[in-house]
C-alpha cells in the first residue's frame, strides 16, 4: 500500500496482522502450538465461537483463517448488525451447492449475540449437517447469549484480554515498521506508549488509532517529539478515560477511601465504578477495602474485614462483569460501619516500642520448658494458665521494663465500647487505662 493509498486508513486496518505470529496476546489460540493454528494447518477446521474483549483479534484472526484456506474451502464473512435471517439462507443455500461439488463454505458471523434466539436456531442444521463450518465473534458471555444447542455444536474460544505490556508491544512495533508514523518526523516518548496502552482499556483498535491521532496532531503543529505534556495538550484522550499510571488514579482511589471513612454509600459507590469503568483492577480495589477494614474500622465493627475478605475472595471466585456487585456489597457494608482507627494506632504504637526495645528479655514463666536443662532453669515457671482461673489470670506478660504499657485503647464507637470496658475492669490497677474515652 503506497502513502497516498494509506493516507486515510486507520492505523488499526495499516497493521492488521496478516499471520498468526502477528497476532499479540493470543498465544494459546494462534502460536505454534495453539488450537485455531493447528486445526488451519492441519486442515481440519470445526466449527466455533470466538469470545472476547473487543480489539483482542477475533476478526483478525477469521481473515488470517481465511488467507490459509485451501481450495477445498470458500470463506464468507456475514454481519449480525446489519444482515438478517433472510441473507443467512443465501449463505446457507451457497453452501448447500458448494457442497455438492465437494467444497466447504466457512461462515463468519460477526457479533453472534445480535442475533435474537430465533435466528441462532436456523444455523442448527446446517451446523449439524456440515453445509457450514460456523465462526461466531462475540463480545458477550456465550452461556447468555448463544443457545445452548448452538453452543454444543461448537467448540468455544476464549480470547484473552490484552494486557498492558500486548498493547505497548503493538504500539511500539507501529512506530517501527508504519511508514506513515515514520515519515512523520514525530518521536514518540515511552511514556505516553504507557498512557495510551492504559487508557485504551486493552483494545489494540483503540489504541492504534489514538497513536495514530496523536502523532497526526503532533506533526501539525511542529512537535517534533510527543512527551506527556504534548498528549496533554492536545487533549485527545476520551473524555473521562482513567489510567492506572495517571494523576487521576490516585486522585480517585483517594476520593473511594475518604468516603468509605465518611460514610457516604454513594460517593464510595460513584469512585468505586469509575476506577472500574476505567478499566482498574477489582483486586486492587477488594484489597484496599481489606486494608481500610482494619485501619478505618477495625473492632469497631469486626465483621467489616470478613466482609471486605469475603470480596476478595468473590473477585478471585467470580470475575468481572459479576463480582462488581461483590465489590458493591462491601462497599456499602465498610460505608455505613462504625469506624475506629485504634487498631492501626496500636500498631503503630507497638511498632515503635518494638525499634526501639527490640531485644527486651522474654519473661521466664512465658517460655516453654522443653528439655529438662531449660525446666531447671525456670522456663515457665509461676505460668498461670488462664482457663484454670476463670479464663483470666492477673499478671504481666510483657517484658518486665515495659510490663504496664497500652497499646491498644478501643474507642467508643460499635463494639470497641464493650472492649473497652472489659480491659479497663481486667487490667484496673496494672494498667494505665484511661477513665473514660
Amino acid at each position: 500500500m503506497s502513502i497516498s493509498e494509506a493516507d486515510w486508513t486507520p492505523l488499526s486496518e495499516r497493521l492488521r496482522p496478516k499471520e498468526f505470529d502477528d497476532i499479540v496476546g493470543q498465544e494459546h489460540l494462534t502460536g505454534k502450538k495453539g488450537i485455531i493454528r493447528g486445526a488451519v494447518d492441519s486442515g481440519k477446521l470445526f466449527s466455533m465461537i470466538l469470545y472476547g474483549p473487543p480489539g483482542t483479534g477475533k476478526t483478525t484472526i477469521g481473515e488470517i483463517i481465511r488467507s490459509k484456506l485451501g481450495n477445498d474451502y470458500h470463506f464468507e464473512f456475514f454481519s449480525a448488525s446489519l444482515q438478517g435471517t433472510a441473507d443467512l439462507k443465501k449463505h446457507f443455500a451457497h453452501g448447500e451447492r458448494l457442497k455438492r461439488v465437494g467444497q466447504q463454505l466457512v461462515l463468519f458471523v460477526d457479533e453472534i449475540h445480535r442475533l435474537n434466539k430465533s435466528q441462532q436456531d436456523v444455523f442448527l442444521p446446517v451446523t449439524e449437517k456440515g453445509i457450514i463450518i460456523l465462526i461466531g465473534a462475540t463480545t458477550e458471555n456465550p452461556s447468555f447469549e448463544v443457545n445452548p444447542a448452538l453452543l454444543s455444536r461448537c467448540r468455544l474460544v476464549i480470547l484473552k484480554g490484552l494486557k498492558d505490556s500486548d498493547i505497548s508491544a503493538l504500539l511500539n512495533k507501529a512506530l517501527e515498521k508504519d511508514l506513515i508514523l515514520k515519515e512523520s518526523g514525530v518521536t514518540v516518548d515511552g511514556e505516553v506508549i504507557e498512557v495510551i496502552a492504559q487508557s485504551s482499556g486493552g483494545d489494540a483498535r483503540i489504541a492504534l488509532n489514538l497513536l495514530d491521532t496523536l502523532v497526526e496532531s503532533a506533526a501539525a503543529l511542529d512537535k517534533p517529539v510527543l512527551d506527556l505534556e504534548v498528549m496533554n495538550e492536545l487533549s485527545v484522550l476520551p473524555a473521562g478515560r482513567y489510567t492506572k499510571k495517571g494523576e487521576e488514579h490516585y486522585d480517585i482511589v483517594s476520593a473511594f477511601i475518604k468516603s468509605l471513612r465518611g460514610s457516604d454509600p454513594d460517593a464510595a459507590l460513584y469512585y468505586m465504578l469509575r476506577m472500574l469503568e476505567g478499566g482498574e483492577d477489582p483486586k486492587f480495589i477488594a484489597r484496599r477495602m481489606v486494608i481500610f477494614s482494619s485501619e478505618d474500622i477495625g473492632l469497631s465493627d469486626p465483621m467489616a474485614l470478613v466482609i471486605a475478605n469475603a470480596a476478595f475472595q468473590a473477585v478471585n471466585n467470580v470475575g468481572l462483569p459479576e463480582c462488581i456487585l461483590n465489590l458493591s456489597e462491601a462497599a456499602i457494608y465498610l460505608s455505613v460501619a462504625t469506624k475506629s482507627n485504634r487498631t492501626y494506632l496500636a500498631m503503630v504504637k507497638a511498632q515503635e516500642k518494638v525499634k526501639t526495645t527490640p531485644n527486651l528479655e522474654i519473661p521466664l514463666k512465658l517460655r516453654n520448658p522443653v528439655t529438662k536443662m531449660m525446666k531447671e532453669l525456670g522456663y515457665g515457671k509461676g505460668y498461670n494458665y488462664p482457663h484454670n482461673s476463670g479464663g483470666f489470670s492477673r499478671e504481666y506478660y510483657l517484658p518486665e521494663p515495659i510490663k504496664e504499657e497500652v497499646f491498644y485503647v478501643p474507642g467508643n464507637s460499635g463494639k470497641e465500647k464493650f472492649l473497652f470496658e472489659r480491659l479497663r475492669s481486667l487490667w484496673k490497677g496494672m494498667k494505665n487505662y484511661p477513665e473514660e474515652e
